[in-house]
Formats: structure tokens, sequence, C-alpha cells
């Protein structure tokens, strides 16, 4: 078996969660992931057999652990620089995709699948955003935060960011993410 072969899990994971950010949950098929992953589409089936729900739930938690390993180092400069340096990705991402890409885990929680089932992929974003909101919140308290404080803000955080993306992209305009942006650096910056 070729390398190409033994990582097509891996590209139609990717593939998928990219899928996800662009258009997502319902919109997303596996043809066109697979597609888009240069993937078999037989075998994915065999790797995914509880189909479609089952790879966007992956596709949902690999991109929520991403977030995760990216706020874990960002973070260790302080909960005001983490987070001004996790925005300025987050706008480049914006303004690279055209406003076009917005976040996995976000397309995940808001949608229901349409051909019914359990909901296993929003599932995985519930526990994605608990685990932000729990790093958010740690951060803040090493910050001087009191610990209730740190949990309300951690949560404003995360409602934040993912509406501002989601205003933007609906608008086709940088500018409520960047007003946004500012907000929640002052919040942060508070004690």
């Amino acid at each position: 078996m070729s390398p190409r072969h033994s990582d097509a899990p891996q590209r139609v994971v990717e593939a998928a969660a990219d899928m996800l950010a662009r258009v997502g949950l319902n919109a997303t098929s596996i043809r066109e992931v697979t597609k888009a992953a240069d993937a078999p589409l037989g075998s994915t089936y065999h790797h995914f057999p509880g189909g479609k729900q089952e790879l966007l739930a992956r596709a949902t938690a690999q991109a929520g652990d991403k977030v995760d390993a990216l706020l874990q180092q960002l973070l260790r400069a302080g909960a005001e620089e983490g987070l001004r340096q996790f925005l300025a990705l987050w706008r480049e991402r914006l303004i690279r995709s055209q406003l076009r890409a917005g976040c996995p885990v976000l397309a995940s929680a808001v949608e229901e699948p349409s051909e019914g089932g359990p909901g296993i992929a929003r599932d995985a974003a519930a526990e994605a955003f608990a685990r932000w909101e729990q790093r958010l919140a740690e951060a803040l308290q090493r910050d001087g935060h009191g610990q209730v404080q740190a949990q309300q803000r951690a949560t404003l955080l995360i409602a934040g960011v993912e509406g501002a993306v989601a205003l933007s992209r609906a608008m086709q305009d940088i500018a409520p993410f960047d007003r946004v942006s500012a907000q929640l650096l002052r919040v942060v910056a508070a004690r």
C-alpha cells in the first residue's frame, strides 16, 4: 500500500473539517469530501462505518483539538497577549478565505443533521467548546481574574470570537470582526 493511500483517512477528516468550515454540516457530502481528499469513496466508508455523521464528528473533534493545542501554546504568553495572537490568526484566516471559511466546530454546533439520527458532531462541538472555555478560564485566572469572573469571561470570549466570525462572513466585511476583537481585548485587560 502506498503512503498516499495509508494517509487517506486523515486526508478525508481534514477535507471534511475544511468543508464544514465553508459550507456547513448538511451541505458537506462524503462524495465531495473524498473527492477533495483524493481518496477512494469505498475506503472512506470502510474507515468511517458510521457514515457521514461519524466522519463529521471526527472532523469536528480534530478541529477542536487543533484549536485547543493552539490556545494552549498562545496563552503561555498570558491571556491578553494569547488572545491578541489568536484573534490575529482568525483575522488572517478570514481574509485569506475571502470571508468564506468559518469555524468547523461552530458549523457542527448549530446544525441538526438533515437525515436525522444522533447529533454526534454537535456533541463533539460541545466538548471542544468546553475545553476551550476551560483553557481560557485557567489563563485568565493566572492573570489575576477571579474564578467566577474568569469563567464568565471565557464563555464571553468564545461566544464573541465565534459570533464575530459569523457576522463578518454574513456581512462579507472584516469590520464586525475587528470591532468585536477590540472589545474582547478590553474585557481580558480589565481585572
